[in-house]
């Protein structure tokens, strides 16, 4: 009998897998324990094992592709065996959000409203690249009004400013859809302009919707400058040399521009002597005679010189490490309520113990295990720091299970030092660098990743002696380790040459109050100053 694989859930926080690679084609002979495929979780590239015997009779997801956890992934059965019943009762398409809005507009379409010759539907403008929304401070003209291009019909409230919102239509106001004062989502039904007379009812209880057929032919030939001037649709205010405002339009400004002329000195058709696109490109600059005058000093006018180069943008496709960072580091940002407590230690006996250690054949040690080490030494002693919040409860783990972050290739992966408090310095070295070289080449398993109870980051070796982590939920808190910098520093009332290093403890405020969190810093100085009292 034929078995389904689904897309299996390879870590606690997966939600979707990509199939990187299949190491097995259809018709394959599969025995238990084979290797699959390898598919990218949201923390590795993993090897996915089968646990059954036969032979491989479907694929259902291709390399490259991304599917949710337990959607249809393989079947494995008999030789031959028929297995279109499972591929149409696993056919019924799941509908995501995009396609079902996908499917309402095409639906809304079959059922638009043919729009007349020489009618246009406005709709609410998006004035800038946060708006969602706008509202109508002022109308500045009403229906039955007669409007030309470049005309303004209203000003519009966005999230940044109040801005005029102009037409680039000629006709009549025939419908307004937004009164003063009232606020519509971006692409509402604003206005309608047409002819006068022209009967929109249909159009208004469509909802300014119109069908594909209807759409005139020659809005596809529109020319670049029109499509410039109606996504701008922001009038640009500047100001002349006597003072006044000059009102001219986005593609006027542009063209203008480009030519090198002030728009100071055109005079405007438009309404209220505002510049349109046929004033700046029908403007002949006038000979001016200029006197020239002799002096001892002869002044040159600085040119201005515009940068011109081209503009390029890529989409890169999020990968399910950056997925899940975005998630889980954003999740803990906004509902955690966090602080840091700064405080700075002297490094000289770590760095004069360090030396002595790694002396000793096939030893080493790094400041960064002695960190980890203090604090593991320190949670003990703090228990309330080596916590997790649940809404009902505080949960105290008698463990002390250390996350180390790993800069990887694709993100930040956490390996955990299991029972830190129970390792010697060398003990915690070696399994830092084991982890660590894991998660580098990705062969890291889900377990060496879950169970931190506290975690440690460290930018030191970049030079950045100061930073702030984001708490690692469910820990209570995080430390960021910084760069160990050589400066004066004041000892028995003398300046000397010291060594210190910056350390930033931020703490979930639900668990973790301040006294507490300063506490078990001072303790945490305590260790890595006089790095023997982690003996006692």
């Amino acid at each position: 009998m034929a078995t389904i694989i689904n897309m299996p859930r390879l870590s606690d926080t997966m939600e979707e897998g990509v199939v990187a690679k299949w190491l097995k084609n259809v018709g394959d002979k599969i025995e238990e324990g084979d290797i699959l495929a390898e598919i990218e979780t949201d923390k590795a590239t993993m090897e996915f094992e089968s646990f059954y015997e036969g032979t491989l009779l479907h694929i259902g997801i291709q390399e490259g592709e991304t599917s949710p956890v337990d959607v249809l992934l393989a079947i494995i059965g008999e030789e031959g065996e028929d297995i279109s019943a499972i591929l149409n009762a696993s056919s019924e398409p799941v509908i995501k959000e995009e396609e079902k809005e996908e499917i309402s507009t095409e639906t809304s379409n079959t059922s638009a409203t043919a729009i007349p010759e020489d009618v246009h539907v406005i709709t609410m403008p998006r004035l800038s690249d946060t708006m969602t929304d706008g509202t109508v401070a002022t109308w500045l003209k009403k229906v039955g009004d007669a409007v030309e291009e470049g005309d303004m019909l209203a000003e519009i409230e966005t999230d940044k400013a109040t801005m005029e919102f102009e037409c680039f239509y000629e006709g009549t106001i025939l419908y307004i859809g937004v009164q003063e004062g009232e606020t519509a989502a971006v692409d509402s039904l604003l206005t309608i302009i047409g002819p006068a007379g022209t009967d929109v009812s249909a159009i208004v209880a469509n909802g300014g919707s119109m069908s594909a057929a209807s759409k005139p032919a020659a809005a596809s030939e529109k020319k670049e400058e029109k499509i410039i001037e109606e996504k701008s649709s922001i009038t640009t205010k500047k100001t002349n040399a006597t003072g006044g405002r000059i009102f001219a339009s986005p593609l006027a400004k542009k063209i203008a521009s480009d030519k090198g002329i002030n728009l100071a000195d055109i005079s405007g058709s438009g309404e209220n002597g505002r510049i349109i696109k046929k004033d700046v490109e029908n403007y002949t600059p006038a000979v001016k005679s200029v006197e020239v005058v002799k002096t001892e000093t002869t002044t040159t006018a600085a040119k201005t010189y515009v940068a011109v180069g081209e503009e390029s943008s890529e989409e890169v496709k999020n990968s399910q490490m950056r997925k899940a960072i975005a998630k889980s580091l954003g999740n803990s940002k906004f509902s955690a309520p966090d602080f840091s407590l700064n405080i700075e230690v002297n490094m000289d006996n770590s760095m004069a113990s360090r030396k002595i250690i790694n002396a000793i054949p096939e030893t080493k040690v790094s400041f960064n295990d002695m960190v980890v080490k203090a604090c593991a030494m320190a949670l003990q002693k703090h228990p309330q720091v080596n916590t997790s919040w649940t809404d009902n409860t505080t949960i105290y783990h008698k463990h002390i299970h250390v996350g180390v972050a790993v800069a990887v290739d694709d993100g930040l992966l956490v390996p955990v030092v299991k029972h830190t408090n129970q390792l010697s310095l060398t003990q915690i070295g070696a399994s830092v660098r084991d982890l660590a070289g894991k998660a580098r080449h990705k062969k890291i398993s889900p377990a060496e990743m879950q169970g931190s109870t506290f975690t440690v980051s460290n930018l030191g070796m970049f030079g950045i002696e100061n930073f702030t982590s984001i708490i690692n939920q469910p820990n209570s808190a995080i430390l960021s380790i910084g760069a160990i910098v050589e400066k004066p520093v004041v000892k028995n009332g003398q300046i000397v040459v010291g060594n210190t290093m910056k350390l930033t403890l931020t703490c979930d405020h639900r668990t973790v109050d301040g006294a507490v969190g300063a506490q078990f810093l001072q303790t945490l100085k305590t260790f890595i100053e006089n790095p023997v009292t982690m003996l006692a």
